[in-house]
């Protein structure tokens, strides 16, 4: 999906526009302006399906805007997972990459300052002492595991084979809101079975599971149905508060769209909003070349520093055989 959820998703109407003037009077139950003297009021009938219809469509819009902010914010959990999961081991070699590079530096120099750099470094890629096997691979230095906070909030412990949900199952996904979404209740009971509902298909979308949510589809489809209320005609002012409400949520929405994208892996995936997973294989690919070139350093860095070492033996070694030469010489002057 597009980075701004906003941008797939049709704006709710705000409100309506004002109804003309005669309208807006018979809404009102006030007699039309007529020039014929006696005229009866209007029904509410027009003006009424007038604002049902708009807030059918805000209602719509909204829905629309809805999937499209779960669909973000489900690729954005999957694209945090699966960079730890794919890319934690390259960072973690480039972390002691760099640490050797340090060492053998401060080997080199004797610098006390790139001794000092080299400590620290090392310090930073060594974990807690004893910490995953006390908890028994559940917590390292980082925190949780993955697997042990999906198994807290109930997530798949598994993480997810891609980035952005199937085709198939984004179809099926929007299919489902769009049928089950608890915005369409008439009812607190069947909001409330709705709402329920939803979580088990947000979870199988999170997962990707085309085939869970084919089989919750046809659950839905064979499960029961909330009889109509009977036809009535809501008061102007109840619909109009009814824009209001859709139009205050919308805003929510939006707030809630702004701060994933403000998230850094919402900013990375802003990098590539048409092809997620293609950003992790470009993310990896960039890494593999750095590991190269730190572990090229590495090696050049060592040559130098056993270079020196082997010189600088030499040197002492080649001392101590003149020390001893001099000393038989003298030896022999005695005798």
């Amino acid at each position: 999906m597009k980075a701004n959820p906003e941008a797939e998703a049709e704006e709710p109407e705000q409100r309506p526009e004002q109804p003309d003037e005669p309208e807006a009077a018979a809404a009102a139950g006030e007699p039309a302006e007529s020039g014929e003297p006696g005229a009866q009021r209007q029904p509410e009938e027009p003006d009424t399906e007038r604002l049902e219809r708009a807030v059918r469509a805000a209602e719509t819009a909204l829905i629309e805007f809805e999937i499209a902010v779960e669909t973000f914010r489900v690729e954005i959990e999957n694209f945090s997972r699966l960079h730890h999961q794919r890319l934690g081991p390259m960072y973690a070699r480039l972390d002691e990459l760099d640490a050797s590079i340090l060492e053998v530096t401060a080997a080199i120099s004797g610098d006390p300052e790139d001794l000092r750099k080299a400590h620290e470094a090392r310090a930073a890629v060594l974990p807690m002492p004893k910490v995953e096997e006390l908890f028994h691979g559940w917590i390292d230095s980082e925190g949780l595991s993955p697997e042990a906070t999906a198994m807290l909030t109930g997530q798949n412990v598994q993480p997810p084979s891609r980035v952005r949900p199937s085709e198939e199952a984004r179809k099926a996904y929007r299919e489902l809101v769009r049928k089950a979404h608890p915005d369409l209740a008439q009812e607190d009971a069947e909001r409330q079975r709705r709402e329920e509902f939803l979580v088990r298909v947000n979870k199988a979308y999170a997962e990707g599971d085309a085939d869970a949510l084919r089989d919750l589809l046809e659950e839905w489809e064979k499960g029961p149905r909330e009889e109509e209320p009977e036809p009535r005609v809501p008061h102007s002012e109840l619909l109009y508060a009814r824009l209001e409400w859709l139009a205050e949520r919308k805003e929510v929405l939006t707030a809630m769209v702004a701060e994933m994208e403000e998230s850094a892996i919402g900013a990375m995936l802003r990098m590539a909003p048409d092809d997620p997973d293609r950003l992790l294989e470009e993310i990896a690919e960039q890494l593999l070349e750095q590991v190269a070139e730190r572990e090229s350093e590495l090696a050049r860095l060592v040559q130098i520093r056993d270079a020196g070492a082997a010189g600088t033996g030499e040197r002492a070694g080649a001392g101590t055989g003149d020390g001893d030469a001099g000393a038989a010489g003298a030896g022999a002057e005695e005798n």
